[in-house]
Order: C-alpha cells, then structure tokens, then sequence
C-alpha cells in the first residue's frame, strides 16, 4: 500500500508536487485555486482545509483541549504546544545564520529571517500595504472589514484583536499586577506599565524612517507615516469621504447625524467638535 511503501503515485498538475492519497492531492490544489469551501458560522472566515476550520472556532469557543504539564498553560492546537513545551527543555532549534538568534519553531525564523531581508511578502488586496506577518495583515484587514470578532461575555463589547479582549476584561475583574517603581501607579497591563514609564524616563524609541521625528508609542507614529503615505484607512459610509485616523471619522460622522456632544457651560451653545467650542469660550466668554 502506498502508506507501507512510501509511494506518491498521485502527482498535481500545477506544480508536480507528489502525495501518498488523493484526498491529499485534492486539498493541495486548492493553494493553486484558492478555493475555501469551509466556512465560520461566528465570523465567515474561511478556510481550505476542515482543520483549520476546526481550529478557528476555539477561538470563539475558548475551548484550549491540549494542557502543558510542566505550568499548565493550555492550547488550542497540539502544534502550539508543543512548541510552547520546547522553552521549559530550553531547546531552541532553529537558528538564524544573519545573526544567531535561536528560536522553538521554524515558523517563527522565518518570519525572524524578514527583518534581515526587509521581506513584506503579505499584501492587503484593498489597500496595497505590505506586511512583514501574515498576522498583522490579518489584524490590518479588519480596519477594511470592521470585524470584530473577539467579544466580551462581561459587556458585550467586541473587539479586532483576542490580546485586546484580554486587556479589556482586567476592567471587569479589577486585576491589576503592574506597578510603576517610579510614582506607585499599578496597571492591569505590562504594556501600559512599560508606555507609562517613558513618562519618566523621556524615552521616545519609536522614529519615523522618512524625517526623523520620534515618538513614545508606536502606535503614534503609525498614525504619523500615513503623512507620507498618504493612507485614509477610515472611509464614511455616508459620503465616502475618508481618512488617516479613526477619530477625525468619527468627528466628520457628526456632519451626518447633527451630533453636538460639546456644550458650553456659560451659554448652553453646542458643538461638533471639541475645538469649536474652545474658540467659542475664547471669544464669547473671556
């Protein structure tokens, strides 16, 4: 038998690759048709193989059936845990021949091998940016798509990203681990603790390649390239008019509904926009 023997008889016809079945051959074509007939009830994503549906859905189920039995942390694949299980052997095969970092997963050198080569070979088909991690494309897609697919059992909030969710339910269980050695203040996340720190410390590590000018968050200067970019990944769904930040869409959406959230203490006026009602107090009230 085939699976006895080692025999590939069933070859495909786009790049010649061999395998043992022909089920296996079936799905290797769909990497050549992009056919994905598996389809998510939760978010629609799709898929070109039933596991990987399978897989997908324990995200939204939080089911984690693969337990490491040296701390416990567990997992939705046996794969991640696996990989996770070679950092308590301290075994890290994979090795980079740039610079000798070591990594637990040949995936993750890779993806590591990019920074050297300056690779983005993932590329968002509505916007043309390019990404280093198939990951962040994913993540970069749902400002296009508006997914959310990561909610809250607590309040019902939704969210692009599962680390984000995570974050966000600190507020519901008030747990906060954190501490500034520098003023006392606790945060719920080590993130937050190690932006709040550049307070102190005047640390700014984030520069921008095109001019130079830095910043303390990354996610600042992200917001700053689009200058010379010229990305508006926020679009309107009333005018089509769009945007480079998410907030100037939102204050724009105000021209539509007739929102005036900023009112004026001395004279009850209203505004659209926090700005307006600054120079109005200037003028009017001073």
């Amino acid at each position: 038998m085939p699976r006895q023997t080692g025999e590939k008889p069933f070859g495909c016809d786009q790049c010649g690759k061999r395998f043992a079945h022909s089920g296996a051959v079936n799905v290797h074509k769909r990497i050549h048709t992009g056919e994905k007939p598996f389809g998510c009830d939760q978010c629609g994503k799709i898929f070109a193989q039933l596991a990987n549906l399978i897989a997908h859905k324990k995200i939204h189920t939080g089911e984690k059936a693969y337990g490491c039995d040296q701390c416990g942390k567990r997992f939705t694949q046996s794969q991640a845990l696996a990989a996770h299980q070679r950092i308590h052997r301290q075994e890290n095969p994979y090795g980079c021949d740039q610079c000798g970092k070591r990594f637990t997963q040949s995936g993750n050198l890779a993806a590591h091998k990019r920074i050297h080569t300056g690779e983005k070979p993932f590329r968002c088909d509505q916007c043309g940016k390019q990404f280093t991690y198939s990951g962040d494309l994913n993540e970069h897609k749902r400002i296009h798509t508006r997914e959310k697919p990561f909610r809250c059992d607590r309040c019902g909030i939704s969210f692009t990203q599962l680390g984000t969710l995570v974050r966000h339910k600190r507020i519901h269980t008030g747990e906060k681990h954190f501490g500034c050695d520098q003023c006392g203040k606790i945060f719920a996340n080590l993130g937050n603790l190690v932006v709040h720190k550049r307070i102190h410390s005047g640390e700014k590590p984030y520069g921008c390649d095109q001019c130079g000018k830095i910043f303390t968050h990354s996610g600042t200067l992200n917001v700053h390239k689009r200058i010379h970019t010229g990305e508006k990944p926020y679009g309107c769904d009333q005018c089509g008019k769009r945007f480079a930040q998410s907030p100037a869409l939102v204050a724009h959406k105000r021209i539509h509904t007739g929102e005036k959230p900023y009112g004026c203490d001395q004279c009850e006026k209203r505004f659209c926009h926090s700005g307006n009602l600054s120079i109005h107090r200037r003028k009017c009230h001073t």
